[in-house]
């Protein structure tokens, strides 16, 4: 605990000093500075879960929490964070969340997933234009301008529609293709990994977070598995991000950007193929091409390829 606490100071300190540097090279100081960070984390956990942005990474978070808590009797007021759970219960895991973002910057490793490659890791994947116009509102709602300067999106009250942010940012599609591109040419380096779709886990919650336990060697009850599934259930989310409960999520981390304004909510739609709703017959068909062509078909996404789900070490 105490080096975690040493780690955090020793960032925010270099994260300050960088404020005297060119914005380029600011820039780089503080996402070497959030890799080192991240970096100590992955090393010392249990299991990694690795995401792009809004891919239902909350969503997974708030389940698997609330099985460790019904599990081992605690109460329901934090997602996980690392160690903290752990800290409270040595049964309970230290699980990273992490959206792959600075590891690199500190390591150097560049696309390689060397980081990963020994540890055990839930990739949890999502179709890449849901995921780049949720994207889009994350941006324009919810993002920090500090945040949009660190990960070169779009600048801070920039005037670009949900269009220009997915078919032509970087930002947008291609950004997060490019993410689960990386991934699946490293999956035959990884021990022990297992994909997770966010479409399977809307079609079928119960199954996949047992899936996900038996992995983690949990071997978890079927009433564990309801309770869980059943607390981090769109419309409960809902009413506790719109803080209506007195639970443990009505915090910053799922509080709305603009109150009454439902695309401003961390928990903003939870709909599979949402992306068809933003854009006319011309669009979506150059997004569903760009996919086809473009996304690795490991997946499933574009093709009629089941997505692989699991591999471990010969």
């Amino acid at each position: 605990m105490i080096e975690r606490v040493l780690h955090r100071v020793m960032r925010e300190i270099v994260m300050t000093a960088a404020a005297l540097a060119p914005a380029e090279r600011r820039r780089q100081i503080r996402r070497r500075a959030r890799g080192r960070e991240d970096t100590f984390r992955l090393q010392r956990s249990d299991y990694a879960i690795v995401s792009y942005g809004k891919s239902g990474r909350t969503w997974l978070n708030v389940m698997l929490s609330r099985f460790f808590q019904l599990r081992h009797k605690l109460p329901a007021h934090d997602l996980f964070f690392f160690d903290n759970l752990h800290a409270k219960n040595k049964a309970i895991p230290k699980i990273l969340f992490t959206h792959d973002n600075y590891i690199r910057d500190y390591t150097g490793a560049g696309a390689t997933k060397v980081a990963f490659y020994n540890k055990p890791t839930i990739l949890l994947v999502r179709h890449p234009a849901d995921v780049s116009v949720s994207q889009f509102f994350q941006w324009q709602h919810r993002m920090p301008a500090h945040k949009k300067v660190l990960n070169e999106y779009p600048a801070h009250g920039a005037d670009i529609s949900v269009a220009d942010f997915v078919l032509n940012a970087d930002a947008g599609l291609p950004r997060a293709v490019r993410f689960l591109n990386e991934w699946a040419k490293e999956l035959p380096r990884m021990k022990n990994v297992l994909i997770v779709r966010y479409e399977d886990i809307r079609r079928d919650p119960n199954g996949e977070l047992k899936r996900m336990l038996n992995w983690m060697k949990q071997s978890p009850t079927d009433d564990e598995v309801s309770q869980s599934v059943e607390f981090a259930a769109f419309e409960n989310m809902r009413k506790l991000e719109e803080g209506s409960s007195s639970t443990w999520l009505s915090g910053k981390r799922l509080a709305p950007g603009k109150k009454g304004d439902t695309n401003s909510y961390k928990v903003r739609r939870a709909k599979i193929g949402g992306y068809h709703d933003y854009f006319d017959d011309e669009q979506t068909r150059q997004i569903d091409e760009y996919v086809a062509k473009h996304l690795d078909p490991v997946f499933g996404y574009g093709t009629d390829a089941s997505p692989t789900t699991e591999r471990q070490a010969s």
